[in-house]
């Protein structure tokens, strides 16, 4: 089971509940083994530190790229710069080359631009999608443990509507 991923063990939890035997007089509630709904539980609380980690992985891959551009970005303008040093001696080379320098930060500035776009798109939809997951999961919890408080609390006034004596009076 540890190769499932979290919505797989939701799933199984879920058609666990569906598929579950009802209790006699009440339909809406079911007889569950505790042990396996408690496994899978601590399997997806285990596995839930994995799926921050990869949106936490996704987030330092997304500044890596941010900053790799920007050293490139940083690099190509003092090439440019020291290009166009160079050619001061020349007016028409040095206006070419500092036109070429503004043209390439402008190039530059416009990929990082859309890097940090596509960066930030894909950080928030995994983030949106790890957030839907744990949500999901944490309200297939809650109602897990209700219905299990439910039946539970059932059975303990069962057994001592069963344990209380029978109070009959007898007229004579």
């Amino acid at each position: 089971m540890n190769d499932r991923n979290i919505e797989d063990m939701i799933g199984a939890l879920y058609d666990m509940v569906q598929d579950a035997r009802s209790m006699p007089l009440a339909a809406d509630k079911c007889i569950l083994e505790r042990d396996r709904v408690l496994d899978m539980l601590d399997e997806i609380i285990a596995q839930l530190p994995g799926e921050l980690k990869q949106s936490r992985t996704i987030v330092e891959s997304r500044n890596e790229l941010i900053t790799q551009a920007r050293r490139e970005a940083e690099s190509i303008l003092r090439q440019a710069q020291e290009q166009s040093k160079q050619m001061v001696t020349k007016e028409a080379i040095y206006m070419e080359a500092k036109r070429r320098s503004e043209e390439l930060v402008a190039q530059t500035q416009e990929q990082i631009n859309k890097l940090r776009k596509v960066g930030n798109e894909y950080m928030d939809d995994a983030l949106r999608r790890t957030e839907e997951t744990i949500a999901q999961a944490l309200e297939e919890v809650k109602d897990t443990r209700m219905k299990f408080r439910t039946v539970t609390e059932a059975q303990e006034q069962r057994k001592e509507q069963k344990k209380a004596p029978m109070n009959v009076d007898i007229e004579v």
